[in-house]
């Protein structure tokens, strides 16, 4: 037996009752908002029923605003990460830009010494510039960038801003070797410039160490003597810088005096240096006795001195 459905209530039905009853609904509305917005009476429990409904908001809202923030918290870990290689990356092409600069700056201060000297000296010199050295206990030579080519010969001098470094012992078209004077094997006349005394000064195969054996006991040097080319032997100019003395004692003979004396040269650290180019021999005056010819309108050519 089927059972009749109960008929629904209608708000809104058609009739006098349902419409009274919309008329009381929209009344008492009007009259709690009016006494709403006058007193304010709901205040509290539209306060209350926010603090309890804002928490269903929040727990809603929790994995949208944790997946934001997770990729906003990657994106800038990556951002950091990728700012702070770049930032290295500045700061290490910054630290060898200034280094280089360093070293310009050390290597232009190198030359302009250089360049002083080569005024000062009022010689013809040649800069050079090393580009291979040998050091070994028995073989103190340096290979230097200039050759026959450039007019680089046998024998000439080459020192530094401070003082004579050695000389060359084989000029290549486009490149020289030269000797130090710390070679075991290489020996410079010198002069104790305080006193004027003449000696040898030896190489002893250590680069901060010249030896002069044979000094007479009754000679006058002290330590701090400067040393100095004497010019004998016509291989070096006389009064360039060869060292300084730095101990003397006696030899076991007993009879002579030897002493140490360190290089003026920065034989270890030069890097640019000077080859003296060969000196103009000196004009003298004219020989004695000899006279012009009657008929020449000019004076008689002036002869070298022997």
């Amino acid at each position: 037996m089927a059972l009749a459905r109960p008929e629904k209530v209608q708000l809104f039905a058609e009739g006098a009752v349902s419409t009274l009853r919309l008329i009381v609904y929209l009344t008492l509305a009007m009259i709690i908002m009016v006494i709403d917005y006058r007193a304010g009476y709901l205040q509290a429990l539209r306060s209350f029923s926010s603090r309890v409904i804002e928490p269903a908001y929040r727990i809603a809202g929790f994995p949208a605003e944790a997946a934001r923030a997770g990729r906003l918290a990657i994106a800038t870990q990556q951002h950091l990460a990728e700012e702070n290689r770049e930032l290295r990356e500045a700061l290490l092409l910054a630290q060898v830009r200034l280094n280089r600069m360093a070293a310009l700056s050390e290597q232009n201060e190198r030359l302009k010494v250089l360049l002083d000297v080569q005024n000062n000296l009022g010689l013809g010199v040649r800069l050079a510039r090393l580009i291979d050295i040998d050091l070994d206990p028995f073989r103190h030579r340096v290979v230097l960038d200039a050759g026959a080519s450039q007019g680089v010969q046998v024998g000439q001098p080459l020192l530094d801003a401070t003082g004579i470094m050695g000389q060359v012992v084989e000029a290549l078209p486009n490149t020289s070797v030269a000797m130090l004077i710390s070679d075991p094997t290489h020996a410079i006349p010198v002069t104790v410039e305080r006193t004027g005394l003449r000696t040898i000064a030896y190489g002893t195969g250590a680069i901060d160490r010249l030896q002069l054996p044979n000094i007479p006991i009754s000679a006058d040097v002290k330590v701090g003597d400067r040393l100095v080319t004497s010019g004998l032997g016509g291989r070096f100019p006389a009064g360039f810088p060869v060292g300084e003395v730095r101990e003397i004692r006696n030899d076991e003979s007993g009879m002579f005096a030897a002493a140490t004396a360190r290089p003026a040269a920065a034989l270890d650290r030069s890097g640019d240096v000077l080859l003296l180019q060969d000196l103009p021999q000196p004009m003298g005056p004219p020989v004695p006795g000899e006279t012009a010819p009657a008929a020449a309108p000019t004076p008689a050519p002036v002869e070298p001195r022997p």
